[in-house]
């Protein structure tokens, strides 16, 4: 009877801590207040034009900055926002630009053990700071999965996906960071907040 309760009480324990950090997953990647309905209805707008519009499509009327990758991937960075808890969001999509269905390479999830057993993300990304000669890796929770978008597998040709990586926040006196991701190309990125 008591092994019984033990397990019980494990899983009730790995539940919580789950449901914890997908709290503060979610917590962190909120952006500000009321400004949250508006994007998300404008993202699922119209797709006849056939670009659509990103959830971060309010807060910059232009991309921070545009990565080509390989096989015809392209990320574009909409945002890279400090907040007040010590954390760096930086929102974006990822669009296959090719002709043809794409599987996004394992390659973006980075080469730690400790990331490479949860599945293809965007866990390799970094930040680099030149003047602080610091580099800034994504967030992790408890378990070990990284803070951003995982799940990732195929696009099909044209197809559009937002996108998150939450990091450590630099200091207040660094405004520009490198942002890197294997297999795509690096690129200069102004912090706001």
């Amino acid at each position: 009877m008591s092994i019984r309760f033990t397990t019980k009480a494990r899983r009730g324990m790995v539940a919580l801590t789950v449901a914890a950090g997908l709290a503060l997953g979610v917590a962190g990647c909120g952006g500000g207040g009321g400004d949250d309905e508006k994007p998300r209805a404008s993202a699922s707008a119209s797709k006849a034009d056939g670009s659509r519009p990103s959830a971060q499509e309010g807060q910059s009327s232009e991309p921070l900055a545009e990565l080509q990758g390989s096989s015809g991937l392209m990320l574009r960075i909409t945002s890279a926002e400090r907040d007040s808890g010590g954390f760096l969001t930086v929102n974006g999509t990822l669009k296959n630009d090719s002709d043809k269905s794409v599987t996004v390479p394992s390659l973006l999830r980075g080469n730690e053990t400790e990331i490479i057993a949860h599945g293809r993300s965007l866990g390799g990304a970094t930040l680099v700071d030149s003047k602080a000669k610091k580099r800034y890796y994504v967030l992790r929770d408890t378990d070990g999965r990284p803070l951003t978008t995982t799940g990732l597998s195929i696009l099909k040709a044209g197809e559009e996906i937002t996108v998150f990586m939450q990091f450590p926040a630099p200091p207040s006196s660094t405004t520009e960071v490198t942002f890197q991701l294997p297999t795509f190309a690096t690129g200069t990125v102004t912090i706001s907040g």
